[in-house]
């Protein structure tokens, strides 16, 4: 529907010659802001980069449902808390040369651009990404590589970004290779959103850039069930096929997936499609994201509430990146007694725990 309650038929109707929408005349055009709103959304514009592509965009029902909340902008990004940080996890701080980040002793990330298939109301690189930004020369490249060699404590390196599948085949097929030939890493992760929110793109040859003699691993993000389209899933496959392992992380967010019930379908699309939920984030407080916070508190009780309900395997860990760069730590929620003497089942009811030392 769109904001004035009429169905967004256009969007369907054009699907087939539609482009990835990036001015707010566009969004209007598609039905997906009213016109007063225009000036706001314009103002907005100018400071954060749009980019709804078309596979995504036919998944949007209406502006304020779980997939236009992602992607639609809000005049109340421009209303930053107290508690929000221009880079919110300490990315420049621990950038020893320009795209790389090194928060972990045994790995590192690799930005070569940070350019995004769309951008995400809430992301927490968003004073950096847009479709102007970020791609590295070859010297920065270079340099990069560099220190990836020199630094032989590196065992993974994880491509990031922006979205690395992003890149064109011949670029990411260039770097791949370059990692690869770094005798210390054995591991090469690449974190995206390509494959359900603009998965065309999974071509053969992205496919064939992403082959190595080293372990590849993709994790996508996602957050809601509705992102899994019959061909998002397809691309998943036609990954999959190639003996690469996806892993599944999201954002807990307010409005999108902050119920049982919506964290549970998006947990369930993932084990379906052969995904692993892996990490459940914390929002990170980035400016003018106030609007998606869920308290921890709740996000707490909301995996406790999925415990017993769904599959291990379809069971993240909860996380929060802590503000200023100090890493990833798991917020539970706990079962395990203060005096460690006793757990808690999923229905809430103690137990004593019988251990050689409690005998």
């Amino acid at each position: 529907m769109s904001p004035s309650g009429s169905p967004i038929i256009g969007i369907r109707a054009n699907s087939a010659q539609a482009r990835t929408l990036r001015s707010p005349e566009e969004l209007l055009g598609a039905g997906l802001v009213e016109r007063e709103q225009l000036p706001a959304i314009t103002h907005v514009a100018e400071r954060y980069a749009t980019a709804i592509p078309s596979a995504f965009m036919e998944l949007i029902e209406t502006p304020d449902d779980p997939i236009g909340l992602q992607v639609i902008p809000s005049p109340d990004e421009l209303q930053t808390a107290p508690h929000e940080l221009a880079d919110p996890i300490g990315d420049d701080a621990l950038s020893p040369v320009p795209g790389i980040v090194h928060r972990y002793a045994d790995r590192a990330l690799l930005k070569p651009l940070l350019i995004c298939p769309l951008y995400c109301r809430f992301c927490f690189r968003r004073e950096h990404v847009g479709p102007d930004g970020g791609l590295l020369d070859e010297e920065a490249l270079t340099v990069a590589f560099r220190w990836l060699r020199e630094n032989t404590a590196i065992r993974e390196v994880i491509l990031t970004g922006g979205d690395p599948l992003m890149l064109s085949p011949r670029r990411l097929e260039h770097i791949m290779r370059e990692l690869a030939s770094i005798p210390h890493v054995t591991t090469l992760r690449i974190h995206s959103r390509v494959p359900l929110a603009a998965p065309e793109k999974i071509s053969d040859a992205l496919l064939d850039a992403m082959d190595t003699d080293k372990a590849v691993w993709l994790v996508v993000h996602a957050n809601h069930a509705r992102e899994f389209s019959p061909a998002g899933r397809e691309a998943l496959k036609k990954i999959q096929r190639r003996g690469i392992p996806v892993l599944g992380q999201s954002v807990l967010l307010r409005g999108v997936n902050d119920s049982e019930d919506a964290l549970e379908g998006l947990f369930r699309a993932m084990v379906e499609s052969r995904m692993k939920p892996y990490y459940l984030h914390q929002l990170d407080p980035a400016p003018g994201t106030a609007r998606f916070h869920v308290p921890i508190a709740e996000g707490r009780q909301l995996l406790a509430g999925l415990r017993g309900r769904v599959t291990g395997l379809a069971w993240p860990t909860y996380v929060l990146d802590i503000p200023g760069g100090y890493g990833k730590v798991p917020l539970g929620p706990d079962y395990l007694e203060p005096s460690l003497s006793a757990v808690s089942d999923p229905n809430g009811q103690k137990h004593t725990i019988r251990t050689p030392d409690s005998l």
